[in-house]
């Protein structure tokens, strides 16, 4: 997909009268107008915070093999290249000894200089292009996304995705705490322009002097020299990153099991991953959770436990959910001094988590995916989790309308102002979010509306759904699907045999509902497994044995209430 965003002027720190200082962002002027301006009462704490958010833009965890092919060339290359200035620079001094010749340094160097560095500017702009064009994945590292911003009632958040298209994260700074009185108040949603000269401003923020965020609908005035440049850019956005942000955003909305973490657990959590790099697998990071007991979280594969003292698990027993991505966790390491606690929220084993790290007038939500290789779109484990049919459109618009108009609304206050029951009003807001037009704030307890794009975004936009979780539907909806044996172990794993497609299937589903282990005959499940995702045939077994199939009168009051159950068991 290509986004037009179009940009006065650059963000940037510029100094005022009396020593005080505006932090101002330029934003798309593509997008509805959205303004603000009022003084930070902490800056040094928004520093840190807006700099680990920076982290997680940058942030690329997939593995790059070397090729060594370029460097020998360039090696070769770099060889000739003295040789010959060698040789040069020889006979231009051999030359100057014998005739006793010396230059004369030329009038017109200044205009020369002007001009030489006009050249540069010139190619380096044009390199960027054909980087961009020629190596998106490697512009996006060197040239991050753009956040998005919004302007509440009540809150200012930033939003991004990282470069991997693996972790999520969102600064969210309560306005009556963090700011003083707004002169300039426009709610809304627009991008802002960001670039790495910005993060270095960020470092130069101090508590002795005054400064000031500002959020520009018109970009800035001709106070600032250079400030009047008019740029238009299309970004090309990478295949699946905007689907990965979007899956993330629907997965925000279903019901999570909340663990809460001490500080002092987070930081051993997050020293132990700085000083210890896995080489071997299992990588994951293991909650055990025991009704009435502070909550354990153990590494792997070193079976190193830490123990979250001061806080407790508030809930049924439940088996140990292991999750994925743990590295990623070092964004939160600038945060740790301004972290009171740290909330995480687990969809399930094998499922994005999400962390909220609470620092009083403001919280960081980093959203992890299960994969480093892989990103959101590649897999089809979250898309099961989804509603199992589509809201109606009249119910879709009447959600919004209503989420517009309010700008932020609790679910039951929703549910009752929709006077629908609960399924519906979940699959709606599911639907909602996975459009770009609604957000979670988990923090608040909230539903915000928040177009992430000026427009809805839909399968043109986000590409089409994965083809294993669609296949599988088909095959549900033409009774291809044989269930021969399920049984229930004492662990509360269930283990299923069948034929699906003619093809001979056995499935082990956890206690969430999720595959962790499968027999298949397909190409699909003999190349990669469940790795990146189960097949269609492992996927209509399993909903079969959940009573998901068509046939079984499954609703979203059913599917709703299911993942109700298993957020709170």
């Amino acid at each position: 997909m290509k986004l037009d965003v179009a940009y006065r002027g650059r963000s940037e720190l510029v100094a005022g009268s009396s020593g005080s200082r505006s932090l101002r962002f330029a934003t798309n002027l593509n997008r509805e107008a959205v303004a603000f301006d009022a003084a930070l009462k902490m800056p040094l704490r928004f520093r840190e915070a807006i700099s680990a958010l920076h982290d997680v833009v940058i942030s690329d965890l997939r593995f790059q093999p070397r090729d060594h092919d370029a460097y020998d060339a360039w090696k070769k290359g770099e060889r000739l290249r003295e040789m010959q200035l060698h040789r040069a620079e020889y006979e231009r001094l051999k030359k100057e000894v014998l005739i006793g010749a010396h230059q004369e340094l030329a009038g017109e160097f200044e205009e020369r200089f002007k001009r030489l560095r006009k050249k540069y500017w010139d190619l380096r702009n044009k390199h960027s292009i054909r980087l961009r064009v020629r190596n998106p994945e490697l512009w996006r590292m060197l040239m991050p996304a753009d956040p998005v911003v919004t302007v509440a009632d009540d809150t200012v958040f930033f939003e991004c995705f990282s470069a991997d298209q693996a972790s999520y994260g969102c600064l969210n700074v309560v306005r009556e705490d963090a700011f003083g009185t707004s002169s300039e108040l426009q709610l809304g949603t627009t991008n802002v322009d960001y670039s790495w000269a910005l993060y270095d401003h960020f470092q130069t923020l101090r508590s002795y002097r005054e400064t000031r965020l500002k959020v520009d609908p018109q970009g800035f005035g001709s106070t600032t020299t250079g400030a009047g440049e008019h740029r238009e850019e299309k970004i090309d956005l990478p295949e699946g990153w905007l689907r990965g942000f979007m899956q993330l955003q629907s997965g925000m909305t279903l019901p999570m099991r909340r663990v809460t973490l001490s500080r002092d657990s987070v930081y051993s959590l997050l020293a132990w991953l700085r000083r210890h790099k896995a080489k071997r697998s299992p990588r994951a990071i293991r909650f055990e959770l025991t009704p009435g007991e502070p909550p354990n979280v153990v590494l792997e594969p070193w079976e190193e436990r830490i123990v979250s003292h001061g806080t407790r698990h508030d809930g049924s027993p439940v088996e140990p959910i292991r999750i994925w991505g743990g590295r990623r966790l070092l964004s939160l390491a600038r945060v740790l001094p301004l972290m009171e606690s740290c909330d995480v929220y687990l969809l399930g084993t094998g499922l994005p988590s999400f962390w909220i790290a609470k620092m009083g007038e403001m919280q960081l939500t980093l959203g992890l995916s299960g994969w480093t290789a892989n990103d959101w779109s590649s897999g089809g484990s979250l898309e099961s989790l989804l509603p199992p049919g589509e809201p109606s459109p009249s119910q879709l618009q009447l959600a919004a309308k209503l989420l517009q108009r309010e700008r932020a609304l609790r679910f039951d206050d929703l549910q009752a102002s929709m006077a629908c029951n609960i399924g519906d009003c979940a699959a709606a807001l599911n639907q909602l979010a996975y459009s770009g037009q609604v957000i979670h704030d988990l923090a608040a307890g909230v539903y915000r509306w928040r177009q992430v794009m000026p427009m809805a975004l839909g399968e043109a936009e986000l590409g089409p759904a994965s083809p294993e979780v669609s296949a599988s539907r088909v095959l549900l909806q033409r009774n291809q699907v044989s269930l021969l044996d399920s049984s229930l172990q004492t662990s509360g794993v269930r283990v299923g045999k069948g034929t699906v497609e003619r093809h001979p299937v056995e499935v082990v589903i956890d206690v969430d509902g999720m595959i962790k282990r499968g027999k298949c005959s397909c190409s699909h499940h003999h190349r990669a497994g469940i790795r990146r995702g189960a097949c269609r045939h492992l996927l209509a077994l399993r909903a079969v044995m959940l009573g998901q199939s068509p046939t079984s009168d499954a609703s979203t009051d059913a599917w709703y209430h299911r993942l109700l159950n298993l957020s709170r068991n």
